[in-house]
């Protein structure tokens, strides 16, 4: 696989702030340096447009530096590589399952103190989700937070979130043109499919960073018609605006949703299987429209299997 490797240099000075705001930008962009002077990330589109923004970091403070991209390491395989990866993470993660253990030893008397406990758990999931970001290689100390978060959520019965989203009508969304940005991944490959099987079937749907008058955007960087509300993603928002309640679409819902924001909300066997084979695609450098076919027939396929097992389970329940 491919590798991005970054070093720099910084012009001799008494002062120290700009080594230390560099060292730090690396530590937060999930860096790990296993050469001296030498920084590695994974070459996935997001980590190349971060090494750029720290060449001209560094470009500002008068120093040199040089960003390229490699094939393999002298001394180091991949699988090496992907290790230090990994440890980099999971010793990241162990902080947060020492304080999950806190929590779970922990007796609820009232619902004030069940209402704090929410409130701490809430915590660790943006935490979890600050360290997943950078966790390229799904590290095996996240799922077993996920799991371990989950079931505490659970066993508290923790009450839905609400989102303020405008209801809107199926009918004043056909024949319309949508869009969304470049290079989509699952919260806009799972838009394009709700789209086309449960909103508007002859829809079109095109790629750029910006709509035009008349056209409907969703999960744009900037401005669109439908997008994150709160801790909601794009598919989560859109089931709501258009009140979509057919069967299976709440656990896609919540398989998109741990995919996309990695917050240890949802736990589902069928997450770890989609995002990897998602991840591969855009490894593969896929077009946007065959990015788009492949999503509709994935998407088609894990909601087919998920209605079939709650049927199943429906079924089981009634004898």
């Amino acid at each position: 696989m491919s590798w991005l490797v970054f070093t720099y240099s910084l012009p001799s000075s008494e002062r120290s702030s700009p080594r230390v705001t560099i060292w730090r930008r690396l530590s937060r962009l999930g860096a790990i340096s296993p050469r001296g002077g030498v920084h590695i990330l994974p070459d996935k589109e997001e980590c190349v447009e971060s090494f750029q923004w720290l060449t001209k970091e560094v470009q500002q403070q008068k120093g040199d530096c040089l960003f390229m991209k490699v094939e393999a390491f002298e001394g180091l395989t991949d699988q090496e590589l992907i290790a230090l990866f990994q440890d980099k993470s999971n010793k990241e993660y162990s902080e947060l399952e020492a304080a999950v253990t806190e929590l779970e030893s922990m007796s609820i008397k009232d619902s004030d103190e069940t209402a704090q406990l929410h409130i701490e758990i809430e915590k660790l999931r943006k935490r979890h989700a600050e360290i997943s970001r950078t966790d390229f290689f799904d590290a095996a100390g996240g799922m077993r937070i996920t799991s371990r978060l989950a079931r505490l959520e659970h066993k508290l019965g923790a009450p839905e979130q609400q989102a303020e989203i405008t209801p809107v009508s199926i009918e004043d969304y056909q024949d319309r043109i949508w869009v969304t940005r470049p290079r989509p991944h699952v919260d806009r490959l799972s838009c394009a499919w709700l789209i086309r099987r449960f909103i508007d079937e002859m829809a079109k749907i095109k790629y750029s960073n910006k709509p035009t008058n008349n056209e409907v955007g969703f999960d744009m960087k900037e401005g669109g018609t439908f997008g994150h509300v709160g801790n909601l993603c794009t598919f989560e928002t859109m089931m709501i605006a258009f009140d979509l309640r057919e069967a299976g679409l709440r656990t896609v819902a919540e398989i998109v949703h741990e995919i996309d924001l990695r917050d240890s909300r949802y736990l589902h066997p069928e997450t770890a299987g989609v995002d990897s084979i998602l991840k591969g695609w855009l490894l593969k450098q896929y077009s946007d429209e065959e990015l788009e076919a492949h999503g509709i027939a994935l998407f088609d396929g894990l909601h087919a299997d998920i209605v079939r097992k709650e049927r199943a389970g429906k079924g089981e329940r009634k004898e």
